[in-house]
């Protein structure tokens, strides 16, 4: 196993603090977005087997076998197929959406032969994989997770009392559910943006007032959108943010979105896993390009209660179950003087201490690592590793191959 040392991302979004503090080293006074663990080109992680510093990236290409172990090879071929970041939020990421492998495979193929540049404003598919992702609050965190039932939508549009919102309110109180969210979603994002850009600021200023009046049933959701507009004042998708569900995750709570699912996150810290993958079709609250086309083929216009995940135990594992493949998340905390707890080889693992102190044992010689919070490292599928201690250790891997533990 291998201490690792990670990039910080920068992005306008980040918190200025949050990360700082996690890691326990000053502020920067810049934004510090997210901390990457892993072997994503655009910044992979570092660590040192004796010769000086390396990637993990270059580590894994010279031996992927030996380092992911053979399921993971057949399953995603030689390169690690997910990324945990550390993600501290605290002003809203742009609202988005992710494709699925199929429309990955077939997007990132027709940009390919078209000659489209792939640092291009204007590409959608930077990579032929999908982008599920899962994100665990550490703090109280805010998003948008799915489009909102029409009818509730509805309500709440309505509250509003803002006469521009009416044709929108009628559509969803009259047709089926898909048909509504589509027809709704795309006027909002095709319409003239100057007027738009007002009734926006009328909607944003009715719902600060609802917030404020703690209007009972979606004061919390009013509040956020009314931040949301604060930092996007004008943004169409102010208004497409307010067809979809916000969600206030207590910290150990987690949200996964898979393929088609519109989300932005708002404000907190959290782990996050997602598949290695850079694929986003933006859909506002960004200066970034917006492919209306391409972003209403990909939507999933269905109307959801999102589902808030809870870790279940796995052995000494406490594991947050998602559909995919590319990853698996989980939380242990072993018990101080207690025997310690055996994560079993097979798979590579990125070990994250998210509170306390915890002490790792490998298999070799040297195999002893203590990470304290903010600490990481990372073990190939080579290797055992016993986790002991007084913390919490968050845990990555892949979900296919590994030796059960005896």
């Amino acid at each position: 196993m291998d201490r690792l040392d990670n990039a910080v991302r920068p992005y306008a979004w980040g918190s200025t603090t949050a990360i700082p503090e996690f890691l326990g080293v000053p502020p920067t006074d810049e934004p510090q977005a997210e901390l990457w663990m892993g072997a994503h080109p655009g910044a992979p992680s570092r660590l040192d087997r004796g010769a000086g510093p390396v990637s993990l990236a270059e580590v894994i290409a010279d031996d992927p076998a030996g380092e992911l172990g053979a399921a993971s090879v057949r399953a995603f071929g030689p390169r690690l197929p997910f990324l945990l970041k550390l993600l501290a939020a605290a002003a809203p990421l742009s609202l988005q959406v992710h494709p699925d492998a199929a429309q990955a495979a077939a997007g990132f193929e027709a940009e390919e032969a078209a000659g489209v540049p792939l640092d291009a404003p204007h590409r959608n598919y930077k990579d032929a994989h999908h982008k599920p992702e899962l994100l665990c609050a550490l703090t109280s965190f805010d998003g948008l997770c799915g489009f909102r039932h029409p009818a509730e939508t509805a309500e709440l549009l309505a509250a509003l009392d803002v006469d521009e919102l009416q044709p929108y309110v009628d559509i969803l109180r009259a047709s089926p559910g898909e048909e509504a969210l589509r027809e709704v979603f795309t006027a909002v994002l095709t319409a003239d943006h100057e007027a738009m850009a007002r009734t926006v600021e009328q909607a944003a200023e009715a719902a600060e007032r609802l917030a404020a009046a703690g209007q009972r049933q979606h004061a919390t959701a009013y509040a956020g959108y009314a931040s949301i507009a604060r930092q996007h004042p004008g943004d169409p998708g102010v208004l497409a943010a307010m067809l979809l569900n916000h969600v206030r995750l207590q910290p150990g709570e987690a949200l996964y979105l898979g393929a088609g699912v519109p989300h932005a996150y708002l404000d907190g810290l959290g782990v996050e896993i997602m598949a290695n993958s850079d694929n986003v079709l933006r859909c506002g609250l960004t200066p970034k390009h917006v492919d209306v086309p391409e972003l209403l083929r990909i939507v999933r216009f269905e109307g959801t209660t999102p589902e808030i995940l809870r870790p279940e135990a796995d052995g000494g594992e406490e594991v947050y179950a998602t559909p995919v493949e590319e990853f698996r998340l989980f939380r242990t905390t072993p018990a101080p003087g207690g025997e310690p707890l055996v994560l079993a080889e097979g798979r590579p693992r990125v070990l994250l201490c998210a509170a306390g102190r915890v002490m790792l044992h490998g298999g070799r010689a040297d195999g002893e690592l203590v990470l304290e919070r903010g600490q990481s490292a990372y073990a190939s599928a080579a290797e055992e590793i016993r986790v002991s201690g007084d913390g919490t250790l968050f845990g990555a891997t892949v979900a296919v191959g590994g030796r059960p533990t005896a």
